[in-house]
C-alpha cells in the first residue's frame, strides 16, 4: 500500500512554492529557536511565508519566524527555513518532516539542521555548540511510519551513517579555523513540551546522549530516508534538568542562543561556503 496522500500533499507544496519561487538550492539550512537571524544575512534572492502555501504547516512558537528564505551563502545557492514546527505543537510527524522532504524535492542535496538544547554531558556548557554524530529517536514517533513513500525512498532505510562524515569533517575543520570551540556528541530527540525531570536526564544519561532537545531527528531520518546528506549543529543553552539548581525556562533558551548567534553564524556560514566547493 502506498502513502499517496502525503505524497500529493507534498506535490501541491512543491508545486506552490515552484509557481512562486524559481530559485533552485543546493543546500536546505533550518533555524532553530533564537538563530533565525542568519537568514536576514544572506543575499536573499526571494522569500516566501508557510502561511502562502496551502496545507504547509506553520510554527506558532515564538521565536520562529515562519518562511521559506532563498538566496547566496557565498556562492552556494541555499534555502533557508526561518523557524520549524515541532511535534508538541500539535502537528502529526508528517507535518514536521514535509519541510524538510520539500526541500529536497526543490533541490538541496544537504540538509543542515540547527537546534537549542540542554545539555547532559558533565563537560558541557550553557553557549557550547555541539556537532551531532548520531542520535536517539526512541521517544518519538518514527516519521516513516505508515505505509511507505516509494517515491521518496525505501522502505526500511539504513540508520548506520545519518549524520555525514564527510560534512562533519567540513564543519570540525572551519571550527578550528575560526578558533570556536565545538564539542561532539549524541543528540536526543523528547516530544517537550515540558522539559525533562532529572531523573529522565539521569535516564539519558545513563543511554549515551549528550544533549536534548525537541526537534531535529525526526527531520534527519525523513531527509536520510530521501537520500539527503544530513549534518546538524546544536547550540547548548542550558543545562539539563538536575544539572544544577535552577530552574527551566523558554526565555532562558532563546537568550542563551541570541548571546551564541555570532558566533554561531560565523561557523553556519563558512562552513556552507566550503561544503559548497
Amino acid at each position: 500500500m502506498k502513502n499517496t496522500a502525503a505524497y500529493e500533499r507534498l506535490l501541491k507544496c512543491f508545486e506552490q512554492v515552484r509557481a512562486k519561487v524559481s530559485f533552485e538550492p543546493r543546500a536546505a539550512l533550518v533555524l532553530g529557536s533564537g538563530l533565525g537571524a542568519f537568514a536576514d544575512e544572506i543575499k536573499v534572492e526571494a522569500a516566501l511565508d508557510y502561511s502562502e502555501i496551502e496545507g504547509f504547516p506553520v510554527s506558532t512558537v515564538e521565536g520562529h519566524k515562519g518562511r521559506f528564505v532563498f538566496g547566496y551563502v557565498g556562492d552556494v545557492p541555499v534555502v533557508i527555513m526561518q523557524g520549524r514546527v515541532h511535534y508538541y505543537e500539535g502537528y502529526s510527524m508528517e507535518d514536521v518532516v514535509l519541510p524538510a522532504r520539500l526541500m529536497s524535492m526543490l533541490g538541496a542535496e544537504i540538509l543542515f539542521l540547527t537546534n537549542a538544547s540542554g545539555g547532559i554531558n558533565g563537560d558541557f556548557s550553557a553557549g557550547d555548540f555541539m556537532l551531532v554524530t548520531d542520535h536517539i529517536s526512541s521517544f518519538v514517533p518514527n516519521p516513516l511510519i505508515g505505509a511507505n513513500i516509494d517515491e521518496l525512498g525505501t522502505r526500511f532505510p539504513d540508520m548506520s551513517s545519518v549524520y555525514d562524515k564527510q560534512l562533519r569533517d567540513i564543519i570540525s575543520s572551519t571550527a578550528a579555523e575560526l578558533g570556536i570551540s565545538l564539542k561532539q556528541g549524541v543528540y536526543v530527540q523528547l516530544t517537550g513540551p515540558s522539559f525533562e525531570s532529572p531523573a529522565e536526564i539521569k535516564m539519558l544519561r545513563t543511554l549515551g546522549a549528550d544533549a536534548v532537545g525537541m526537534s531535529t531527528v525526526c527531520e534527519a531520518i525523513a531527509a536520510n530516508h530521501m537520500g539527503m546528506r544530513v549534518c546538524a549543529i546544536s547550540c547548548v543553552a542550558n543545562l539539563a534538568a538536575g544539572m544544577t539548581d535552577d530552574p527551566l525556562t523558554h526565555a532562558e533558551v532563546q537568550q542563551a542562543a541570541d548571546k551564541a548567534a555570532p558566533l554561531f553564524k560565523k561557523l553556519i556560514g563558512a562552513s556552507i561556503e566550503k561544503m559548497g566547493k
